[in-house]
């Protein structure tokens, strides 16, 4: 086991510090549901409830252990802390869930942390400890002791991700990243840490590269690339203007602790006028079982900006189907989401071979991309499994009211506490509650 002390506290899990990355960087990732919260008395009355009544997955990865205890982990590319569930909190949030005890070699700073979630808060204090992740050991890594929680519907500790910024001193600094492909089962997902998994890519060149979007010029907060547009069965599908200020498109967060894709309620109820026989429920947007659509997205700007196709069975996810022959749309209307336009959750994550990288002195952090759908295929496998959708075309709404002009309030879906600093490589977060969940 290889030993570093600490440099800064960033957010996700990649370490490449001195040169030296792991000589085996795969890690299990296992996709498994998510509990629901069973208490729902703190919900916000704004609050969509799609993800929190639907049948959710999480993909979660072994951290190694903290301060030699063993925790589960979520994936998450939309957070920014690590917490884990102490043995000093008695509440019934609380109840069966793994505990943190303090060993020798925990440091508490006394500074207390509070997070508040769009469903349910956490507090306690913020300290530090040794962390393990495969071969590699972290002294003095910064997370927070939660001795209190409520509204999170736990059953497995929780934590939100945590980084290391590669040390700007490497000489192999383009194996400063981690990648990723989210599976549609229990075992078919992939997690590496500096190196490309070859059944998703065999090279860098493989993948197409944007930088990541700074707000407001100079702020990495989030991993953000521009949103162009959409395309609905291969129309284009313009977007409402973007209220990131200074964005020439709507930007949009990739976030692996979301389900779902959200985005602006008008966009979105156009996007299901156009996609035809959806309908709007407490729950959020339903569509037919067997309604076929096949959606892009158009990602990144100039010479990089690429179409990445979705496969139907995630716009019209079955998962989270209500019986009647009604499924939950795998795209959800959200105004609440604040620093970016847009989340990309699993259901197009799924679609996509990506990769992380940290910032070098020489260029910004950064986002690959490789497109894993195809449509033809993906389309005869859906009708295959749905069969024959009865219903015909309609016609694509395809320009967006640019007279409309979003506010966002908090945060929805992304974590909301110290932001992602550039060069930081990799999160990790154990989250069992809700796609939803984030700060304000």
């Amino acid at each position: 086991m290889r030993t570093f002390s600490p440099l800064y506290l960033v957010s996700p899990l990649v370490w490449c510090v001195s040169g030296i990355v792991a000589d085996n960087g795969r890690i299990p990732l296992y996709r498994v549901p998510r509990l629901r919260s069973s208490n729902r008395q703190n919900l916000d009355v704004h609050t969509d409830l799609s993800l929190d009544t639907s049948n959710q997955f999480a993909y979660l990865v072994h951290v190694g252990s903290i301060g030699g205890q063993d925790f589960a982990v979520l994936l998450d590319t939309g957070s920014s802390d690590l917490w884990v569930v102490s043995s000093d909190c008695t509440g019934d949030d609380c109840a069966g869930v793994r505990k943190y005890r303090k060993t020798p070699t925990y440091n508490s700073s006394n500074m207390a942390f509070e997070l508040n979630y769009l469903m349910g808060n956490v507090s306690g204090t913020v300290g530090s400890e040794t962390i393990t992740l495969g071969e590699f050991e972290v002294s003095s890594q910064i997370f927070a002791v939660a001795n209190q929680t409520d509204g999170l519907g736990l059953h497995a500790p929780r934590a939100a991700p945590w980084w290391r910024i590669c040390s700007r001193r490497s000489t192999t600094v383009l194996a400063c990243f981690f990648a990723y492909k989210l599976g549609r089962d229990e075992a078919s997902s992939s997690f590496t840490i500096g190196q490309l998994d070859p059944a998703y890519a065999n090279s860098t060149g493989d993948l197409t590269y944007n930088p990541v979007y700074a707000s407001g010029g100079s702020l990495y907060d989030y991993w953000k690339l521009p949103l162009q547009s959409l395309t609905v069965n291969g129309t284009s599908f313009s977007l409402s203007k973007s209220h990131v200020d200074g964005a020439r498109a709507p930007i949009a967060v990739l976030d692996t602790g979301t389900t779902l894709v959200l985005g602006p309620t008008k966009d979105v109820a156009r996007f299901w006028e156009s996609v035809g026989g959806a309908r709007q429920t407490t729950r959020g947007w339903e569509v037919p079982c067997n309604r076929a659509v096949v959606i892009g997205m158009v990602l990144g700007e100039g010479q990089t900006q690429k179409e990445y196709t979705i496969d139907p069975a995630d716009i019209n996810w079955k998962e989270g189907s209500v019986g009647d022959g009604w499924c939950l749309g795998g795209v959800q209307g959200n105004d609440e989401v604040f620093s970016a336009d847009w989340l990309l959750g699993d259901t197009f994550l799924r679609n996509v071979y990506v990769t992380h990288h940290a910032a070098t002195d020489g260029q910004p952090p950064r986002i690959g991309l490789r497109g894993l759908t195809d449509p033809t295929i993906a389309l005869a496998a859906f009708t295959d499994d749905r069969g024959v959708d009865p219903g015909g075309p309609v016609q694509v709404r395809a320009h967006a009211d640019h007279t409309n002009t979003l506010t966002g309030g908090g945060i929805c879906g992304v974590a909301a506490a110290s932001g992602f600093v550039a060069g930081a490589v990799i999160l990790v977060l154990v989250f069992t509650f809700t796609g939803y969940r984030r700060k304000y």
